[in-house]
């Protein structure tokens, strides 16, 4: 039997035809970003992409696969930034680059951002794949500048740079800032531990 699916007479993102997971994950992560994810609900969903209240269902049997999806795509995109971000002559500059991507996804996408990072979804099996594709190329560049004993230390300490100055910038904790100016910062701070920022200045001892 052919299944039709109804366009809701609400406002929205006007889903005619084509792919309906698509249009209703589009809408979910507008949704998500003004509202977060305590506001989200598969009804809610239907009404933004103009389809039938039941339509959702056929790709998203409960909220929870909604935002399992939400996060997995939210990885891939994350993943996809970072590979852009990448200049390819430049090790050291491409860690940096790839660290102002990460924040600046964060930064566009406030709600998927903090879905991916501290909902339970996140423990999906197909966002964790997807998590795992972003870092596997994260690891494969840090491995272009830094021995084999620094690596693990160095992708742990940068992922939680990263982290941490996505969630502080989000929560304005480090005050309101411009896109430039938060992209200086993530590069200054990026930098700085990957140069010599802890090292004695030149003439000090190492007594105390």
């Amino acid at each position: 039997m052919m299944e039709v699916w109804a366009l809701s007479t609400s406002t929205g993102s006007g889903y005619h035809h084509g792919d309906l997971r698509a249009a209703l994950l589009d809408s979910a992560l507008a949704l998500l970003d003004t509202e977060g994810p305590g506001e989200l609900s598969l009804r809610a969903v239907a009404r933004h992409a103009g389809v039938s209240p039941n339509a959702p269902y056929r790709h998203y049997r409960d909220k929870e696969t909604l935002l399992a999806a939400l996060a997995t795509r939210g990885y891939t995109e994350l993943g996809e930034r970072l590979a852009e971000a990448a200049p390819g002559d430049d090790p050291g500059a491409e860690i940096v680059a790839m660290a102002c991507a990460a924040v600046g996804y964060a930064l566009d996408h406030p709600g998927v951002y903090r879905l991916m990072f501290g909902q339970s979804c996140s423990t999906h099996p197909d966002a964790i794949a997807a998590s795992d594709t972003a870092m596997a190329f994260v690891a494969d560049r840090i491995a272009a500048v830094a021995a084999p004993e620094r690596r693990e230390a160095l992708l742990t300490g940068i992922w939680s740079l990263v982290h941490g100055l996505s969630t502080l910038l989000l929560d304005e904790r480090l005050g309101a800032r411009t896109r430039a100016e938060a992209d200086a910062l993530v590069e200054t701070v990026v930098r700085t531990m990957l140069g010599t920022g802890l090292e004695r200045p030149d003439g000090e001892s190492g007594a105390g």
